[in-house]
């Protein structure tokens, strides 16, 4: 490049960034949405699944759950292997393999089929969401990263949202293998952004993969994520459920141990000592369980309570993805960001989800008005809290492991969304059970038990019981992170105080002396 094409350059655009960077991170987000969207997509079809597939029960679980599971079980192995390879090229291969899934659960002819697609979904899923918010991480300086975070946050409350809407609208015209189709040209038009906008970058060194601690990890996750899922199928002390958790516990100390002695590991587990690290991991998991388990009770509520239908319950959910969406794609919770800091931003945030839950267990008992303050509240707290989490993590790992990073993240939302599923799920019941002993006690659901009244009488009461321990249930899941946010501000605090930055303010992002370009 001549000096006066340099020039140009520097006048236009500040040291350090892509001039592309936002057109960048709207590919990133749309390949994004499409991993987010898959996660939620294929339980409208579960109907047409069963008639057309001859799929049973479990074949039905394991489509949707071969998914979650391969992605959460792949997260920190794909990070690495981001931060190892280069992530441009990742990213690249991600879109590549779910693409090439996504085809193959379109032409599914069996249930076995579409399983191993959904599992190959998951792979490519792993490593699409580790390399997007690396690569946020690489092109986006210090001043933008906090709005830039907050539009990539934003994209899991809109797959959330707009999941059962669109897999409702395309089953109405086509069939189910239609939800996977529209994933291609998604897939084609990411890629050929990818290739043609978004700059290289990899770590440096010839330091030998972690492959035991890739085993290792994927062991952890997969075994406790499965036994999360089966709880509430076989009950939480099933052999399956007590075996699986048992294995993916000791995975995840065997993990651990292995990391501290492996001279290239692939968590550097010296993070923990950091304790701003701590504080936004400790935070992140309490929102994902806030999150995962107040998603889980509404939609019982809407559907279960209220009476409304799987489409209807989406629409109602609708407001707090909008809320999110809204303030983040505004720039509201970045701008507020340096005024309260990491620390104020999250507690501010998890108290407001915290109070968004409770308005929803007192409010929302009697029908959708007080469910709607409630969800407009508990937005507006996810929008303050969620981005700044990310955002806290991210820049308490060095920048060439911003994939590994990324991969905690990513796993910290799983684990925390199974977790809130778990605990919620376990208080619903319990409360639910003490209030009609002889006839919720063994039945499982609330279908269950109302299959077992006989006069409408008996049933008001299983309705105004299970609404109870609805409620209940929201109330512990706003008490805990409610102190969540409390710890995790703390924590962030005292790491302020004591001085611990490991940001580098020197170092633009994407010109990290730890990466170099690859070749």
């Amino acid at each position: 490049m001549s000096p006066v094409a340099s020039d140009a350059t520097t006048t236009l655009q500040p040291p350090g960034r892509t001039a592309t960077r936002w057109l960048i991170l709207a590919v990133i987000c749309l390949a994004q949405l499409t991993v987010i969207l898959d996660n939620t997509v294929l339980n409208v079809a579960i109907p047409s699944l069963t008639e057309d597939l001859g799929a049973t029960t479990a074949d039905v679980q394991w489509m949707i759950n071969a998914y979650s599971l391969v992605q959460s079980g792949l997260l920190l192995t794909a990070g690495n292997s981001a931060d190892r390879y280069g992530r441009k090229k990742m990213l690249a291969v991600g879109l590549v393999l779910f693409g090439v899934a996504s085809l193959g659960a379109a032409l599914a002819q069996s249930p076995g089929q579409l399983i191993a697609a959904r599992a190959g979904m998951g792979v490519g899923g792993a490593l699409l969401v580790t390399t997007t918010l690396a690569v946020v991480m690489q092109i986006f300086d210090d001043d933008e990263r906090p709005k830039a975070i907050g539009i990539w946050s934003s994209v899991n409350s809109l797959g959330f949202a707009a999941g059962p809407l669109i897999g409702g609208t395309l089953l109405d015209h086509f069939w189910w293998g239609s939800l996977f189709l529209v994933n291609l040209p998604v897939a084609v038009m990411a890629l050929a952004a990818v290739i043609a906008l978004v700059p290289e970058s990899s770590s440096r060194g010839g330091e030998c993969p972690d492959l035991l601690g890739a085993l290792l990890s994927m062991i952890g996750m997969v075994g406790v994520v499965f036994a999360i899922i089966s709880g509430p199928v076989t009950g939480w002390l099933s052999g399956r459920v007590l075996v699986s958790a048992a294995l993916g516990l000791a995975g995840l100390v065997a993990f651990a141990l292995w990391e501290l002695h492996v001279p290239y590991p692939m968590l550097d587990m010296h993070f923990f000592r950091n304790r701003r690290f701590i504080g936004a991991v400790a935070g992140g998991i309490l929102v994902a369980f806030g999150m995962g388990g107040s998603m889980f009770l509404l939609t019982q509520h809407l559907q279960l309570v209220l009476g409304y239908g799987p489409l209807d319950a989406g629409l109602r959910m609708a407001p707090l993805a909008v809320t999110v969406i809204l303030l983040n794609f505004t720039g509201l919770s970045a701008r507020l960001l340096p005024r309260l800091g990491t620390p104020g931003m999250i507690v501010s945030g998890m108290s407001l989800l915290a109070a968004g839950l409770a308005a929803i267990s007192l409010l929302g008992g009697d029908g959708y008005g007080g469910m709607l303050t409630g969800l407009i509240v508990m937005g507006v707290g996810v929008a303050f809290a969620m981005p700044a989490m990310a955002n806290a993590i991210m820049s308490a790992i060095p920048p060439a492991k911003a994939g590994v990073g990324a991969g905690v993240n990513g796993t910290l939302m799983e684990f925390g969304q199974g977790l809130g599923v778990a605990v919620l799920g376990a208080v619903l019941n319990s409360r639910f059970v003490a209030l009609l002993p002889l006839v919720a006690a063994g039945a499982g659901s609330l279908p269950a038990a109302l299959a077992r009244t006989r006069t409408e009488a008996e049933r008001t009461a299983v309705h105004d019981a299970f609404a109870a321990g609805i409620g209940t249930s929201q109330l512990v899941g706003a008490a805990a992170v409610f102190l969540g946010g409390l710890v995790a501000a703390i924590l962030l605090r005292r790491a302020e105080r004591a001085g611990q930055d490991p940001e580098v303010p020197a170092t633009p992002a994407g010109a990290e002396p730890a990466a170099a370009p690859a070749e």
